[in-house]
């Protein structure tokens, strides 16, 4: 729908455009389990997408086209991802098909209703999503919830609407749709908010941090005074942005002067151990089968959320022991000849400082070789020219692969792997640049060896990496046996 369009009941055919999307494809399949006949369009439609899409029997074309559109559908979804000039744009602006974006969609169709519960920052979202979710399917909670990625615990599903009281939805900041240049998370309306952290990111919408402090001001401003927000107690930016909240807010950290405290943090036994203190008085212990502080950090804020909701701290427990955590989040991709492979979604250097800093502790005494794809909006360009060495000097190895998209930077805005490089190896640490993701395998391949681990990291598949290299140390194997 437009703006100035009301929701239609007699809505029954719905058409996606970018249904492959990491949020839209779960939608075309919650609007399947709602009863809606689903259709959809995309390029480059690949796993997980493809097969949830065809497991639920959900119809999409590979590009497009205004023949997609014959019969004219009841209602058109246009994701961000779709601008003017797309075939299917053209056609439906001309035909004045009703149209929205997803996030409207989700705002008209899924949370009314319910109770919104938002989990919103530059880091940690989509785990403190997906373990929230955790938690209240284990406290037997049903959640309805929309994660930003695919969750292990739930059959490597996104979603789920269990009719339960609580919609828990991972809040982005990125913008809507090209007719709705405002941030998605604007649309869900918490009754309660996570913030788990803000900086600096999508340097191709936002020209600085001020004008991502400013939306989540206004995302802070729509919690109303029943509700509550749950923020990062440690981050001057999230305690300024939550500063005139006109509903409680309860800091959590790994700090005492925290209102929810994570201490005697340890790493043993494959697991994180921790207790957990509201407020000065010791209220659960923890155990988690994930490493690394900011998966503390994100436990902590999901527990103060689901405490604060009612949930008893057993149910707690148990669900956070057998969390699984989220696809590419310090995800074992395998282990050939020794060495072993480990993808991670990191695209910003305190993610990948952070995602290192894991690594070390739950793999001791292992060299760690760290592939880096320049992928996303911001990490493309030079913003973090001079963060990157300091967050990659952890590493014992860093291979940056090729910039993407990189003809369509200018040379003075587009980073440069060559120089961040040369400033590892000033530090100390083996580094070098690469043309291409082949080249990256082969020089691994001759590099490591068993007991090593490679870290691959990047917001897209980085030309298949993960599987080039287990296939390389696959056949080193067998050529030393």
């Amino acid at each position: 729908m437009r703006p100035d369009q009301k929701l239609d009941s007699r809505i029954e055919r719905i058409h996606l455009l970018g249904i492959a999307g990491s949020a839209m494809a779960p939608i075309a399949g919650m609007l399947k389990e709602r009863g809606f006949h689903v259709t959809g369009s995309d390029v480059n439609v690949y796993p997980p997408a493809s097969t949830l899409l065809d497991s639920l029997g959900i119809r999409w074309n590979e590009g497009f086209r205004e023949e997609n559109l014959k019969p004219a559908p009841d209602l058109c979804v246009i994701g961000n991802a779709n601008s003017r000039g797309n075939p299917e744009v053209e056609y439906i602006l001309d035909q004045k098909i009703p149209y929205c974006s997803m996030p409207q969609l989700l705002e008209d169709f899924f949370i009314p209703g319910h109770t919104s519960v938002v989990v919103a920052g530059t880091h940690g979202k989509t785990t403190t999503t997906a373990m929230l979710a955790w938690i209240f399917q284990a406290a037997g909670r049903r959640p309805n919830f929309l994660v930003g990625g695919v969750a292990p615990n739930f059959n490597d599903r996104s979603y789920a609407l269990g009719g339960g009281e609580e919609f828990i939805i991972e809040g982005d900041e990125y913008d809507s749709a090209f007719f709705d240049k405002g941030p998605k998370f604007l649309h869900y309306y918490p009754d309660e908010l996570i913030v788990t952290s803000l900086e600096y990111d999508h340097a191709d919408i936002y020209p600085d941090v001020a004008s991502i402090e400013l939306q989540f001001r206004r995302l802070v401003n729509l919690v109303p005074r029943r509700g509550r927000i749950v923020a990062w107690g440690e981050s001057p930016a999230v305690k300024d942005v939550c500063a005139k909240a006109f509903c409680p807010v309860e800091t959590f950290g790994l700090t005492p002067e925290c209102d929810w405290y994570a201490g005697d943090i340890s790493w043993q036994d494959a697991a994180t151990e921790f207790r957990v203190a509201y407020r000065g008085r010791e209220v659960t212990r923890i155990r988690i089968p994930v490493a690394g502080r900011h998966n503390v950090l994100d436990a902590l804020a999901a527990i103060a959320l689901a405490y604060g909701r009612g949930v008893e701290c057993e149910g707690i427990e148990r669900a956070l022991a057998t969390f699984q955590s989220v696809r590419r989040r310090m995800e074992i991709k395998g282990e050939a000849n020794g060495i072993l492979v480990v993808e991670d979604f990191a695209h910003h250097p305190t993610a990948i400082r952070l995602t290192l800093e894991a690594a070390r502790t739950r793999w001791p005494g292992r060299r760690i070789w760290a592939a880096v794809e320049p992928r996303s909006n911001t990490m493309r360009r030079r913003i973090f020219q001079d963060a990157l060495p300091e967050a990659l000097s952890l590493a014992d190895h860093v291979l940056f692969g090729p910039v993407n998209r990189a003809q369509l930077l200018a040379d003075d805005d587009r980073l440069s792997p060559a120089d961040i490089a040369a400033n590892l190896r000033s530090r100390g640490c083996d580094a070098k640049a690469f043309d291409s993701v082949p080249e990256i395998a082969d020089y691994v391949a001759a590099g490591a060896n068993p007991g090593d681990l490679v870290m691959v990291m990047s917001n897209g598949s980085f030309d298949g990496l993960c599987l080039k290299l287990l296939e390389k140390f696959k056949s080193l194997a067998g050529a030393r046996g």
